[in-house]
């Protein structure tokens, strides 16, 4: 005699597919939002090397306007004495500022925005230890000492010179340090430092 064979119903199968379809467009729903968070930081880590990038590039206007307020001030004792108005330090400062932080920037000159929104400031500090004071002068009986060179003429022969020694002459030219902060878009910024030689 045989035992009747028992199949499960078609209604206690339904359900299942279902339960599963579901599991797996939930996975397939995470993974999509996994994706387009990942694609999202990459664009705007890509988007803030490009503004870093721009605030390097817009420091260059802070040491190359610096730089011409030098060349304009030089020779005429105006390099010798601290003028805070300009930005210009006739001296190096005794403690280095936290750069970083705007709060403890010296007075600086501030230029205009350029196109991309960022602004520049510099601060020049003549890299002397004795602030108001010429470069071969004293301040209180203290001597000034200076970082500087001479500029180096033609070879000379005769006399206890070597030939082609090189000859030095002229005025010395000073050691200038060139600080700039470039704000940008993004709270992004940059700090770079030049130094520049300019004639006394």
């Amino acid at each position: 005699m045989m035992k009747p064979c028992f199949r499960p119903s078609r209604r206690a199968q339904r359900g299942v597919s279902l339960f599963i379809a579901l599991i797996i467009l939930v996975a397939m729903m995470l993974t999509g939002v996994a994706v387009i968070r990942s694609v999202d930081a990459g664009n705007m880590l890509s988007g803030n090397l490009a503004l870093k990038q721009s605030t390097l590039q817009a420091a260059d206007q802070g040491v190359d306007a610096a730089y011409q307020w030098l060349l304009a001030n030089a020779g005429n004792g105006t390099l010798d004495n601290t003028n805070q108005a300009t930005g210009y330090y006739s001296s190096r400062p005794a403690t280095e500022p936290d750069w970083t932080d705007p709060t403890q920037w010296p007075a600086a000159v501030a230029l205009q925005p350029d196109a991309a929104g960022n602004t520049v400031s510099y601060v020049i500090h003549r890299m002397c230890t004795q602030p108001n004071t010429p470069y071969n002068g004293n301040n209180g009986g203290v001597a000034n000492e200076c970082a500087m060179s001479f500029a180096s003429g033609g070879s000379s022969s005769g006399g206890s010179m070597s030939v082609d020694a090189p000859v030095f002459q002229g005025n010395p030219q000073l050691f200038f340090r060139v600080t700039s902060l470039t704000t940008g878009p993004r709270g992004t910024y940059s700090v770079t430092q030049s130094m520049v030689r300019v004639s006394n």
